[in-house]
Order: structure tokens, then C-alpha cells, then sequence
């Protein structure tokens, strides 16, 4: 179960109440705010706060003029100046706060973005509920012989059969083991009496990565957006990068044009090195250039003539 009772009254309270306000809003963001946005099999995203849009981040780079003094062409053309030429401070005037659900490998995977502020569910003071994550048949694979952080050929048969029984024995068992430990009812009453329990905070070191944990995650824009190059990548692990993007959604409707500048030229576009520019100027002079001759190593090399769409044999 995604939200909890309590956490989907809450929900439905906020957005039944509303509140009028001077500030600039984003009407599509709106349309979401604080419902819950799913994500895996338990998990979701919701956009709690916010503070900010696109017009922030010109006033920011322009200073001196106000809201509404110039053209939305001039605005959309300012905002991809800033981002074509890594001008970052004014996007760090918007900033979002988001409540997410997730499992706990991935918590740990993404808490290395230290540009945020994290306040997470603590399985000290409350019991962590009985769920899990368990991938779904077309996420479950091998590793990859070629990349130590990738997978490879998809598991299947008794072998997949196998490995999804695990999984879910496992965390089935441990929580088991965790509940007995506690030795609490859902009310607080010992299971038994005979027994004290063990201190939550010991308890729930039994859990494996899969259970599901919960924070609010607070960053600004420039910082969101690095977090989203890196997290919603092909090459992302796909348990974080689902959540990614369903952020990267949320960001297209809180700021319209920094998401059509960020798609554009972070997303879209690619970095190349000085050695690969040389490369790729030799190339359009109509020079025949190989791996050995570009002196790119390998795996750059591979990257390089990815970008371009051709072959790197």
C-alpha cells in the first residue's frame, strides 16, 4: 500500500482546503500537488511545496528588471543562454520539496547527492511497515561481465522462478524475525508478556536494503536538475531512475522553460573533450579518423562515436 490512511487524508484535506497567495504559482504543478505519484511496486513521488518558476529564474539573472517587463520569447531565450553557458545561480532561486517513498538500497544510492536537505523515516522511534520491494520479471537479470555496475541477460525459468522465491522468503522472514524481536502489537502491547523486546533502534538492523523507507527531500532547481542528469540516464540504475523520471515530469510543470533548456542541452546534448572536438573538426575536413588515430582511448572513443550516431568499429 503506497500512502498510508493517515497520509491520504492529509492529502485529500490540503487539497481540499487551498489557500489564496501573492506568490507566482505553477497552474500545471498545481494540478499534482501533494498527490502521490506512483513509483516501483509500494513506492511514490508527491511534490509537497514549492517556491518560484521560470520567471524567478530570469528576475535572478536580470536583477535590476521586474516580473512581466519583458517578452516570454526574451525570457525562454534568456534562460537557455544560462543554461548553454553553465550560468547556475540563478536557477538556485526556485527551490521544490518533495515527500518520497522508496526502497532502502535505493535511499542509499541517491543520499550521495549531498545538495539537498533529507529528513528520513526513523525506524528508531517508529516500526517500519511490512514492505518490500520485489522487481518486476523484465528488471530481473544477470550481471553484466562487461560493466560492474550494470546488469546484463534477463533471468528466466526455474532459475528466475528461484531468485523471486529468495527474495521474497527473505524479506518475509526478516521481518518476521524483526516483529518478534520488537515483541509490539499494532497498539504497543507486548505479543509476550514474558518477554521485554528489543529497542526498535536494534531491531531494525535484522532488515534487509529491499524494505521501503520515506524522507522529504528539499533541493533548488540547479540542483534537482543535476540530480535528474545523472538519475534519469539510460545508464542509471532503473530502481532509481523511474523515480527520476517521474521528477523530470514534475519539473516540466513547475518550470516549463528551464525543463525544455535542461532536455535541450543537458539531456540532449553531449560534452566532448578537447582531444574529441579535435576529432570530430578532423572528421568534417574529411580526414578518415579511427580509435587508434583520434587519441581517444577506447571507451572514450565508443562514447564519442555514440553521440554522433555512428559505428565505433
Amino acid at each position: 500500500m503506497p500512502l498510508s490512511t493517515d497520509q491520504q487524508a492529509e492529502i485529500d484535506e490540503a487539497r481540499e482546503g487551498g489557500s489564496k497567495t501573492l506568490r507566482p504559482v505553477a497552474p500545471a504543478l498545481e494540478e499534482i500537488l501533494f498527490r502521490a505519484l506512483p513509483v516501483l511496486d509500494q513506492g511514490f513521488v508527491r511534490v509537497v511545496d514549492y517556491m518560484g518558476d521560470d520567471a524567478a529564474v530570469v528576475q535572478a539573472a536580470r536583477v535590476s528588471y521586474g516580473r512581466g517587463t519583458k517578452k516570454v520569447s526574451e525570457d525562454r531565450g534568456l534562460i537557455n543562454y544560462l543554461m548553454r553557458h553553465r550560468h547556475t545561480t540563478p536557477f538556485e532561486m526556485c527551490e521544490i520539496k518533495y515527500h518520497v517513498k522508496l526502497p532502502i538500497f535505493v535511499a542509499r544510492q541517491w543520499i550521495r547527492h549531498r545538495t539537498a536537505n533529507v529528513n528520513e523515516y526513523s525506524a528508531r522511534y517508529s516500526i517500519l511497515d511490512n514492505e518490500f520491494y520485489i522487481p518486476k520479471p523484465e528488471h530481473l537479470a544477470a550481471q553484466s561481465k562487461a560493466n560492474r555496475q550494470g546488469r546484463d541477460q534477463l533471468l528466466a525459468g526455474k532459475e528466475a522462478e528461484r531468485v523471486f522465491a529468495l527474495l521474497r522468503k527473505d524479506a518475509e522472514l526478516v521481518y518476521e524475525h524483526y516483529m518478534e524481536m520488537l515483541n509490539e502489537g499494532e497498539t504497543g502491547q507486548p505479543l509476550d508478556p514474558e518477554r521485554s523486546g528489543l529497542a526498535r533502534e536494534l531491531a531494525r538492523m535484522n532488515l534487509s536494503l529491499a524494505f521501503y523507507t520515506q524522507w522529504y527531500w528539499k533541493t533548488n532547481l540547479h540542483n534537482l536538475m543535476h540530480f535528474l542528469s545523472l538519475r534519469a540516464d539510460a545508464h542509471a540504475q532503473y530502481e532509481i531512475r523511474v523515480y527520476a523520471e517521474t521528477m523530470l515530469d514534475t519539473l516540466k510543470r513547475w518550470c516549463p522553460f528551464c525543463h525544455d533548456a535542461f532536455m535541450e542541452y543537458r539531456m540532449g546534448g553531449a560534452h566532448l573533450s578537447k582531444t574529441g572536438l579535435a576529432a570530430v573538426k578532423r572528421m568534417i575536413a574529411g580526414e578518415r579518423v579511427d580509435q587508434k588515430s583520434s587519441g581517444l582511448n577506447p571507451r572514450e572513443w565508443r562514447e564519442l562515436m555514440s553521440a554522433l550516431g555512428l559505428s565505433s568499429k
